[in-house]
């Protein structure tokens, strides 16, 4: 069972894009995983509409920000606007007002 859907916008497209090829296939394997499960491990909520795709691999901590979309009944779609890698303990406020502007523009 498919809970949602993902969309990739632009940045976050760029994002995995510039990877190497096994982190990026680790990510798209993740975000699929997370989208037939309901795992905290890799897609937890950070704020009131901003959610994280997590994925470790390599020691390094990529994450990519998104948000839902439930506009269209038919389809729930989860928008991923774009990703970093994680070097402390918590996502850095300015990624998550970053991920924020970008929900605001697209919900327009």
């Amino acid at each position: 069972m498919k809970y949602f859907d993902t969309i990739f916008l632009e940045e976050a497209e760029r994002f995995i894009s510039k990877l190497d090829n096994k982190s990026a296939r680790k990510i798209i394997y993740n975000i699929d995983l997370a989208e037939q499960t309901n795992d905290p491990k890799l897609f937890k909520k950070i704020s009131d509409e901003i959610w994280e795709f997590r994925s470790k691999y390599l020691g390094n901590q990529y994450r990519l920000l998104a948000f839902w979309d439930k506009r269209d009944h038919k389809n729930t779609l989860v928008i991923a606007t774009h990703g970093f890698v994680k070097k402390d303990q918590k996502v850095p406020q300015k990624e998550i007002d970053k991920a924020k502007k970008i929900r605001e523009i697209y919900l327009k």
